[in-house]
């Protein structure tokens, strides 16, 4: 199960003007705790004029071709947690720091010829990196294709290091920028924002839908909506289409997909962590069950509690519950009983749910 610990700050680089990348420093003891899969993120405990505040950021590093551990934090209106990181984080401060957690990801294998297409839209290059890194290394025979769309170029962020990667894997590696201002000089294709009709004529001309496809998105929700759109026009399987809602919360959480039954059932819920069991009663149109193991001192894991990042993942042992929304969970993990907490109400008489369930 994931856990927080505390870790060292070694590392506080500026990236672009409104993003720097924070490097952890891991303990030897510890450090099999941090292994992790290209596409990942961490979670971050941070207090902030004594509040505490979660927040997820993605790796930015590979778990084969780096010797470290890096997230990127971009800099929001009014973000609370990604002002402080920018603005006030230094090397040799102290950070909670949760073990690494996410579903962004494809198996790899030696042996795959895939072709990987990639849509980032900011700070959503951030796991695209991870992935792109690990890739190039892992699959020899595989090729990766990467649409990144930002404001301009001073807010492309790791413009250097895709350029580098580009440039060293010139027959594997492709990198479109789409930028809403740039000079005249630039593809037409190239410039604006990643639009249905743009995204359409991108694909067309960059991606073969013959091949063994992969395709992963994260960005900013409006596109990565538009990005959606389309390859659902063009019947891509979806079981090769990973999103990664992740940069997007607020967005996610105003597309609630079902809201919690209006018949009221009253439930006895059993929640297990770390082998020990709490009871409580909960009505299916009271609070979360997440929300009412952490009321009753459980040390339950949450970060997001937006049903997009999937910290909170924990068994169905028995009963049944209604989600609000769910964009971490895939049909697998569904089918196998896993659910969101944090999104969680009963609507059986008895639930029993268990966080120690691989």
């Amino acid at each position: 199960m994931a856990r927080f610990h505390t870790l060292k700050v070694a590392e506080v680089t500026r990236e672009t003007a409104d993003c720097v990348s924070v490097v952890f420093d891991i303990p030897a003891n510890i450090r099999e705790e941090f292994k992790y899969i290209q596409g990942q993120y961490l979670t971050l405990k941070l207090k902030v004029n004594g509040e505490e505040i979660r927040r997820s950021y993605s790796l930015c590093t590979s778990p084969v071709a780096d010797r470290e551990l890096r997230v990127a934090v971009k800099k929001v209106k009014d973000g609370r947690a990604s002002t402080f990181i920018n603005d006030s984080l230094k090397a040799g401060d102290e950070m909670e720091v949760m073990t690494p957690m996410g579903n962004f990801y494809s198996p790899l294998s030696p042996t795959n010829k895939k072709s990987y297409v990639l849509f980032a839209g900011g700070s959503g290059i951030t796991p695209m990196l991870s992935i792109i890194k690990t890739v190039l290394q892992s699959e020899p025979e595989s090729k990766i294709t990467l649409f990144y769309g930002n404001r301009d170029e001073a807010a492309i962020i790791f413009k250097q290091q895709l350029k580098s990667l580009a440039d060293a894997n010139a027959e594997r590696l492709k990198v479109n920028h789409v930028l809403e201002h740039c000079s005249e000089d630039v593809d037409e294709l190239c410039r604006g924002i990643l639009m249905p009709d743009k995204v359409k004529l991108l694909v067309a001309k960059h991606v073969d839908l013959n091949a063994d496809n992969v395709f992963f998105i994260c960005g900013p929700g409006p596109m990565m909506e538009n990005v959606k759109e389309v390859l659902n026009e063009l019947k891509v399987d979806p079981k090769k289409v990973y999103i990664e809602y992740f940069a997007a919360v607020e967005t996610a959480v105003k597309a609630a997909e079902e809201s919690v039954p209006s018949a009221v059932v009253q439930s006895k819920v059993s929640v297990i962590l770390d082998d020990e069991e709490i009871v409580f009663d909960l009505a299916s149109n009271g609070k979360s069950v997440l929300d009412v193991a952490q009321d009753a001192g459980m040390d339950v894991p949450f970060a997001c509690k937006g049903g997009v990042c999937c910290t909170c993942r924990a068994k169905l042992m028995e009963g049944k519950v209604k989600m609000d929304q769910n964009f971490a969970l895939s049909e697998e993990e569904l089918e196998r009983g896993y659910i969101l907490t944090c999104q969680s109400h009963p609507i059986t008489e008895k639930v029993v749910i268990s966080f120690d369930e691989p």
